[in-house]
Order: C-alpha cells, then sequence, then structure tokens
C-alpha cells in the first residue's frame, strides 16, 4: 500500500459523485419505477449495491495501493542468456538510467514526474485515483473501471425507467425536488458512460496487445520509424490475444474480475515473443 495518503480534490469529487449517484438511484429511481419494498425493487437495490460496493473497493484499492517500486539493488544484466530484452535510450543506445531517482530502469518502468520517482510497468499518472497506474495496480485500475462502467450504465438504464412511469402525484408531493435529481444525475450519467466506455475499451485493446499507454505511443513512433527503414515492427510483449489476457489477468478466468495479483510476478522481467518462439524451437 501507498505510504501517506494526502487530500485529492478530484478523488474527493469522485467520492461525492459516486454518494450522490447511488442514493438517488435506490432512494428516487428504483422506489419510483418498483417501490422500494416490492420484490423487483429489493432486487435491483441488493444487484446495485453489490456492483456499487465492488466498484468502492476496487477504486479504494486503486487509489491505496503502491504501482510499483523499482528495487533499490536492480542493476541490468546483459549477460543473461534468459532475458533476450534490454531496453536502451533512443540516443546513444546506453542502458536507461534515470538522472533524478540515480538508477537503472528495468524494462517497461519509467519515471512519473508527479510521483516523483520510477514506476514498474507505468501505464498512466491518472489524477481521479491520485496515483500511477503500474504494475502492481494495472489489474485492479483495470476492473475498478469494469465496475464504474457497470454501475454508471445500470443507474442510467433505472434513471430512464423510472422517468416513463406516470407519477404526477409524486411530481406534486415532492415540490420538484426528484426533478432537480434527475437533471443533475442526466449531467452526470451521460458523460460518465460515454467516458469511461470509451477508457474501458482502450484498456481492452491495450490488454489484448499486452501494451501500456507509453507503450502505445512509442510503438506508433517505432512503427514510423521502421516502415521508413523497410522493416516490419513487432511489439516484444505481445504473446497472442489470450496469453496477453492472462498475463494481466491472471491465468484462472474466474479471477478475472477480483483483484487478485499473485500471478504478476515482480515486474522487473516479462515474458516476451521471443521466450515463445524459443519454446516452440526446443519443442520441435
Amino acid at each position: 500500500m501507498k505510504q501517506g495518503v494526502r487530500f485529492s480534490l478530484p478523488v474527493t469529487v469522485v467520492v461525492l459523485a459516486i454518494c450522490y449517484i447511488y442514493f438517488s438511484t435506490i432512494f428516487i429511481y428504483i422506489d419510483r419505477w418498483f417501490g422500494l419494498l416490492s420484490s423487483p425493487g429489493i432486487m435491483n437495490a441488493v444487484v446495485f449495491t453489490g456492483v456499487t460496493v465492488m466498484f468502492v473497493f476496487n477504486y479504494t484499492i486503486s487509489v491505496l495501493m503502491d504501482p510499483g517500486r523499482v528495487p533499490a539493488t536492480y542493476m541490468p544484466d546483459i549477460e543473461d542468456s534468459e532475458n533476450p530484452v534490454h531496453e536502451i535510450k533512443r540516443k546513444g543506445g546506453d542502458l536507461r538510467y534515470c538522472q533524478k531517482c540515480a538508477h537503472y530502469k528495468p524494462p517497461r518502468a519509467h519515471h512519473c514526474r508527479v510521483c516523483k520517482r520510477c514506476v514498474l510497468r507505468m501505464d498512466h499518472h491518472c489524477i481521479w485515483i491520485n496515483n500511477c497506474v503500474g504494475h502492481a495496480n494495472y489489474k485492479v485500475f483495470f476492473i475498478f473501471v469494469v465496475y464504474a462502467v457497470i454501475a454508471c450504465i445500470y443507474s442510467l438504464v433505472l434513471l430512464v425507467g423510472s422517468l416513463t412511469i406516470d407519477s404526477e402525484k409524486d411530481e406534486q408531493q415532492s415540490g420538484g425536488s426528484s426533478r432537480t435529481a434527475y437533471v443533475i444525475s442526466g449531467l452526470l450519467l451521460v458523460p460518465l458512460c460515454v467516458a469511461l466506455s470509451v477508457l474501458l475499451g482502450w484498456h481492452i485493446y491495450l490488454i489484448l496487445q499486452n501494451k501500456t499507454t507509453i507503450e502505445y505511443h512509442e510503438g506508433v513512433r517505432a512503427m514510423w520509424l521502421a516502415e521508413k527503414g523497410g522493416d516490419v515492427y513487432s511489439h516484444p510483449y505481445d504473446l497472442g490475444a489470450y496469453e496477453n489476457l492472462t498475463t494481466v489477468l491472471g491465468p484462472n478466468i474466474f479471477s478475472w474480475v477480483c483483484p487478485t495479483s499473485g500471478h504478476i510476478g515482480s515486474g522487473i522481467r516479462f515474458r516476451t515473443a521471443y521466450d515463445c518462439s524459443a519454446v516452440t524451437l526446443t519443442s520441435r
């Protein structure tokens, strides 16, 4: 876990939005559509609460978990025959060394200017969790986004469904307060559903390619340089769609939506396409 939790305005905004959407969904939309004490009302309230609990749980871990620190004793071994990939600087061809942290950087590690340290398999720094998304918390971050999309779409469906109910009597009794809740929720949920769905789709693409956001942008440039030189660029960590999925989410499909991380390894060395090629040749 991270050491020391500082106040963060974006995290506070997320927490307030979660509370508002949850209570308005339970006590306005479900109550108005089904009746909170009816069987459909209780069922929807329980399911939505379960999704929200999983979302909050994974979001909390994403905020608190250290994304992965480079060991102080790390030293690249260029003579290691089992590690065919040694990332080097674009200029000079030297091994990647962080001047600010004063140590070598393992493959896929990058320095975060916000956190002011190097992060293993860094994807990006996310202001909404006030933390980097890296080797140790990437799966948790991804699961948090999955549950966030489900919760927002579920809430939006309940909002729209409750609007179809003729409730002139309710409007007269509430004095228009529920109308304000609908407007605020709509302004929150519609952009959230779109933005989070795009974010989820983006990270599904990255997982299937076994890339980070940083590696994607670096790969675009590498592909352009390779094509310019008449070569074909291949991402070294792309093991195939299913292997990429299990590398990030775990070998057990039933654990893909749970924040388990026993399969991720140290974050110092990663399997590459060269490893798979060597295994194939050996088996032949």
